[in-house]
Formats: C-alpha cells, sequence, structure tokens
C-alpha cells in the first residue's frame, strides 16, 4: 500500500471537474489535496464514513466571498479506505462547504454535506468546488497542512490547443475560450495538454507550479506552443519564468484543469483586459524577467 490516497472512477464521475494543483495554497503541494467541481451549487461528498466534527474557520478578506470557511473531518469507513488504498482509520478533510451535517452523522459517497460557499481562499475567477484532503490515522486533522497525496483512477484524455479561440463566456476576472473542444463531453476527463502530449493542471503561470494528469519523469521539460514552460519535479511541475499573452498583451495566465463537461475551452484570467463575447483571441507564452506570481495574501 502507497500513502496515496487514490479516488475511485465511481467518486470522480459525480463531479464536472477535477483539479489537484489549480491552488496557490500548501494544502496543494505535490498534489496533496484535490478539488472537485459539482455540477450545481451542492456540495455531494466524495467519501463515506462518519462526521467527527465540523468547524468554521477564518479566510482571506475579499469583497466578492464570504469572511468565513467551514471544515468538515469525517472518519472514513474501512471499505472506503480499502477502495480507495488508503490505510484504515484515515480521515478526510472537506472544506468549501457550509455543512448541515454534524458530528456522529453518518456519511455515503454522493450525499448532500450542505450548500458551497465562496470562500475568501478563491481567486475570483475559481468556481465554487469541494475541497477533500486526507490525513493518516493519528494525524493532526485541524492543521491545514499534512495531508497525503491524492491519486486519481481515471485517465485524463490529452486536448491538443492551437493558442486560439473565441470568447463564449466573460467574468468579472476571467475569460473562457471555445476552444479547444473535449473530445468526448460527459463520457471522459480530458485537459489540455503540452507539446509533449501529457495533459496538465494548475495556474500557469500565476501560481508557483502546476501538475500534470499523467506520470512525467523528474528532470523532464513541460513545453507549450513551442516554449518550455516547467520541469517536472516530483509529483509537479516547477514553473519557469514565462509570461502568458492574449492578442500580444501579458494576461495573469492560464486556468488549467480537468473536465468532463461540453462546456469546456481554455480559461484566462485577465483581471486587467477586457474581451468581449464572440472577439477572436490568439495565446502564446514566451520567457520573462518579471513574471507574475500571485501569493496566499
Amino acid at each position: 500500500m502507497t500513502d496515496a490516497v487514490t479516488l475511485p472512477a465511481s467518486v470522480l464521475d459525480r463531479y464536472r471537474r477535477i483539479s489537484r494543483f489549480n491552488s496557490p495554497y500548501p494544502a496543494h503541494d505535490d498534489g496533496r489535496a484535490i478539488d472537485l467541481y459539482p455540477a450545481d451549487e451542492a456540495g455531494i461528498s466524495p467519501v463515506a464514513g462518519t462526521v467527527r466534527e465540523t468547524r468554521t474557520v477564518g479566510c482571506p478578506d475579499r469583497p466578492y466571498a464570504a469572511g468565513t470557511d467551514h471544515l468538515i473531518v469525517i472518519d472514513l469507513d474501512d471499505d472506503w479506505c480499502r477502495r480507495a488504498g488508503a490505510e484504515p482509520g484515515t480521515t478526510a478533510r472537506i472544506l468549501h462547504v457550509i455543512p448541515e451535517v454534524s458530528a456522529g452523522d453518518r456519511i455515503a459517497v454522493g450525499d448532500a454535506l450542505g450548500p458551497l460557499t465562496r470562500s475568501g481562499f478563491f481567486g475570483q475567477w475559481v468556481d465554487n468546488h469541494v475541497h477533500l484532503g486526507f490525513r493518516a490515522p493519528g494525524a493532526d486533522a485541524l492543521r491545514a497542512s499534512g495531508s497525503l497525496p491524492v491519486d486519481i483512477a481515471v485517465s485524463v484524455e490529452p486536448v491538443s490547443w492551437d493558442g486560439t479561440g473565441v470568447v463564449v463566456e466573460r467574468g468579472p476576472t476571467h475569460v473562457v475560450l471555445d476552444a479547444p473542444a473535449h473530445p468526448d463531453p460527459g463520457n471522459s476527463f480530458a485537459a489540455i495538454a503540452t507539446d509533449e502530449g501529457v495533459p496538465v493542471d494548475g495556474g500557469l503561470a500565476h501560481y508557483a507550479g502546476g501538475g500534470a494528469f499523467r506520470p512525467v519523469a523528474t528532470g523532464s521539460g513541460i513545453h507549450l506552443g513551442g516554449t518550455r514552460v516547467g520541469v517536472a519535479a516530483g509529483r509537479g511541475i516547477a514553473w519557469d519564468p514565462v509570461d502568458v499573452r492574449a492578442n500580444g498583451r501579458r494576461v495573469t495566465g492560464l486556468s488549467l484543469f480537468a473536465a468532463r463537461d461540453a462546456g469546456y475551452g481554455a480559461k484566462i484570467v485577465c483581471p486587467d483586459r477586457e474581451f468581449a463575447i464572440g472577439e477572436a483571441v490568439s495565446v502564446d507564452v514566451v520567457g520573462s524577467d518579471d513574471p507574475i506570481r500571485l501569493g496566499v495574501g
């Protein structure tokens, strides 16, 4: 048995999008947590077990978000642990859900935990989601760090992208393009691929690093659009100093994840740029002496 917890396909298929590395927070370092995006605002459980406790916790003060978040700690059933390759006694930590469950409640996979909350931990371009991490038996479940690595028991299809598309969705700090198209929406997960054909995950390059949805040899270069954007390091990717440009001007970055819904397309983080619905956009990546790096403050 490895120290990683592997989420079964039957769990992941309940969510439209997943990401292990698209976060600036230490809880996600080396893929030690996963964000699960439901199809609606219901915070459905990805695990089975008994609620140990719930807590309200502080989070960064954002004008677009709630001033508090919530933690749900669940003691996992032995059967769920067995299917996930986890040691009996492992606990789950769930954030970003307003709990409608209490200590002692029994929870099955797919049960409603409560509504999702728009937490101050989110960037404004981040959709509401369930954050899930795991702690080894006997480990402190309340600390922010110390979770086990998370693996996924699904294949993620690599999707090639030439960097172009048309804006089909616009938010306060992001736009979504109509490309690349999902190869099999509703039936499989897919993610934008590097030049090497590796589906990737993370905030390129506004967070310090990202990750891959398939193994990559440590030290291997990762390229996108002919530019080296990072180097594989352990379970993750350390981004090179690069800038993402849209129509020739620097933007904050690309939000990378795996999706199974038909609305998939490149997501450009651009709080200082405005793109109109229907506007054609061309994205490229270039080396930088002063790359954008967003912290956790």
